[in-house]
């Protein structure tokens, strides 16, 4: 049984010829291949930073994100097909991402670089110290035997060995 959905061939329906075809993926080899050089060069820089000391440095983590943005405005000019758009259309798209992107990197960046100094330091509520003291004594607290034990009220749990 053959399928048949009524429709004439799409290639025709789209009203491109051969030579539109072979620019088309042509176009699509050289994103993949833009995308491939980036990403082994990201891995290449990447895999060499701890032995350089190059690891949590500013102009790595701005090469990093900037590679990302190439990439995802890359993604988004290709194919998503924004690059084929007027200018304006492009700018009430771009502009909106950019801004929220630059945001968020400044966020990053200043809040990170702020909770890694030493002289940054969190005071952490003492109710949460004994807690955590207590679970690593083996004292889970919970509302059983242990629980009541602890307020000075000293109850026992009986079980019964019969089971109905």
């Amino acid at each position: 049984m053959e399928f048949n959905d009524n429709y004439p061939q799409y290639e025709k329906m789209s009203n491109h010829d051969e030579a539109y075809g072979k620019k088309s993926r042509r176009t699509l080899w050289n994103v993949f291949w833009i995308m491939l050089a980036i990403t082994i060069f990201e891995l290449i820089i990447g895999s060499m930073a701890p032995g350089h000391g190059w690891s949590g440095t500013l102009w790595l983590k701005v090469l990093f994100i900037g590679l990302t943005l190439v990439k995802a405005a890359a993604i988004v000019l290709w194919f998503m097909h924004l690059g084929h758009e007027v200018k304006f259309f492009k700018y009430i798209v771009l502009v909106p991402y950019f801004v929220f992107m630059a945001y968020a990197i400044f966020i990053i960046l200043t809040e990170g670089t702020y909770a890694g100094k030493p002289t940054n330091v969190t005071r952490v509520d003492p109710l949460f110290i004994k807690q955590q003291l207590d679970l690593k004594a083996g004292h889970h607290g919970g509302g059983g035997a242990e629980h009541h034990e602890a307020e000075g009220e000293h109850k026992t749990e009986t079980h019964s060995e019969e089971h109905h």
